[in-house]
């Protein structure tokens, strides 16, 4: 007989921006700032990615698209190759995301996709230390997630390459 079993993991929900402490509100307004640095002329959803790493400093990534889709790259995984080329091993200890879209409404977060998933739970792995991820459009409602290893239950992970 089988068992079921349940996956469950706790985030914080604030209504706007200034419910949030001062410096993930100040890493929120970076990323949504930053969404037009996104190339994205195809889909004109463009994302942006800051992280503030262990050091106090701060890297920024946005989407790039390609016509050859799916070739483009996620905001995340081009923040994450940054981070780990600026700053060898080091802990990124929160990532804020944000959108904006020409086509579609900014006013909540979206998050992360399977691949950036994968990829800050590497990161977390890498580094042995949890990844805040905040999530948020350019107004409205705003998630705080306290590790991207909630983002992916069941994850595949190296240590299954024997």
């Amino acid at each position: 007989m089988p068992i079921q079993e349940t996956y469950s993991f706790s985030y914080h929900s604030f209504d706007n921006i200034s419910d949030l402490d001062k410096p993930d509100a100040e890493l929120l307004t970076m990323a949504r700032n930053s969404t037009a640095r996104a190339y994205a002329p195809y889909s004109q959803f463009r994302v942006a990615a800051v992280a503030r790493m262990a050091n106090g400093e701060y890297v920024v990534g946005s989407n790039q698209e390609n016509a050859s889709f799916p070739a483009g790259l996620c905001a995340e995984r081009v923040l994450l190759s940054a981070a780990s080329s600026l700053y060898p091993k080091m802990p990124v200890k929160a990532i804020a995301v944000s959108i904006e879209q020409e086509k579609g409404p900014n006013d909540h977060p979206v998050a992360p996709c399977g691949i950036c998933r994968q990829s800050l739970l590497e990161y977390e792995t890498l580094t042995q230390s949890p990844i805040r991820i905040i999530l948020g459009g350019l107004k409205g409602k705003i998630l705080v997630i306290p590790s991207a290893r909630s983002l992916l239950p069941l994850a595949f992970e190296g240590s299954e390459l024997l």
